[in-house]
């Protein structure tokens, strides 16, 4: 039967999707920013900025809010990982800040592209390895007084962990550029966002098994949503060889929420293993009511003003 733990740590999960769904195809539009090539490179940038700004910022909403919850419900959690992995994290932290910035300066006339698409392209890594570390049950319950590199920097410095950095980019390129299909309006930059889509697929692709082959015992992998998660990459697969844009993203979206869904789904009920299952890093229960009560009140004000936002801001696709 699930408790109310379960219950916030599903939410946690569920705004760590949206952010991978929304702010990571942000960051892989900064590695296509990037990687922009050929005779329409200039109209490939203005296109991501275009895709971008209105509701980039907005979108880390669902990292705060993924970030006070696990602080808040789960506070042994949160002070393991905070610890263990603040190098990764403080990095992360960085490259968000820079590549807002760096974002402002660009559109602005003031330069910033290069630091924007750079940040664009370490940040998710780092995201991935902190991740990476997590799954991988290296971080412990409680660190111990020792040399620094055995505490803070052997925990995420591994090559499984850098393996689920690279997956979380090529992820990110990859909804990126199925994003951008449909947000462009020439045909000619759709062919060019879709033959990069077609290209990041099977990167996605190579990088999960390599991440597979890399984990440290045998990889927990739920059969039921691997199948599902095969079904969603050919849909995407197929819909952008037919250039079905719309269902291309739907397809994208499911397949990146399975990948998602599917560490969770592996990993319960701990949230960081071996040691802190759901329950054990669980804060009072008083906490948790108080808790999920502030969090249904804040969907009334948050799920409107979203939506709203992007009616106003993505209601239209005419430049």
């Amino acid at each position: 039967m699930p408790s109310l733990a379960d219950a916030l740590a599903a939410i946690i999960l569920a705004s760590l999707t949206a952010y991978v769904l929304l702010g990571g195809a942000d960051f892989g539009g900064g590695v296509w920013d990037l990687l922009a090539s050929g005779p329409r490179k200039s109209c490939q940038r203005d296109l991501i900025a275009h895709a971008i700004g209105p509701v980039w910022e907005a979108n880390h909403v669902w990292l705060i809010l993924a970030m006070v919850l696990l602080f808040t419900c789960f506070p042994r959690a949160f002070a393991s990982i905070a610890i263990a992995l603040h190098v990764p994290l403080t990095l992360m932290l960085v490259g968000i800040v820079l590549r807002g910035s760096a974002f402002v300066f660009q559109n602005y006339g003031g330069g910033g592209g290069r630091v924007f698409a750079i940040a664009s392209l370490v940040t998710p890594v780092l995201l991935g390895v902190s991740v990476g570390a997590v799954a991988a049950g290296a971080v412990p319950a409680r660190v111990r007084d020792g040399p620094f590199v055995v505490s803070y920097i052997d925990p995420w410095f591994t090559p499984f962990a850098f393996a689920v950095g690279i997956f979380a980019l090529a992820c990110f390129a990859f909804l990126a550029a199925v994003y951008l299909t449909l947000e462009a309006r020439e045909p000619e930059l759709q062919e060019d966002f879709r033959q990069r889509a077609m290209i990041s697929g099977p990167a996605v692709f190579a990088m999960a098994v390599i991440v597979l082959a890399l984990f440290p015992q045998a990889p927990p992998v739920n059969q039921r949503v691997v199948a599902l998660t095969a079904a969603a990459a050919l849909g995407t697969f197929w819909s952008l060889w037919r250039r079905r844009y719309q269902l291309a993203r739907a397809a994208a979206a499911i397949q990146v929420t399975l990948i998602v869904w599917g560490w969770g789904i592996a990993q319960y009920p701990y949230l960081v293993p071996p040691d802190l299952t759901i329950a054990r890093a669980a804060a009072p229960r008083i906490t948790l009511e108080l808790t999920l009560i502030a969090v249904l009140a804040g969907a009334v004000v948050l799920f409107p003003s979203l939506y709203y936002l992007m009616r106003v801001f993505k209601g239209t696709n005419d430049h």
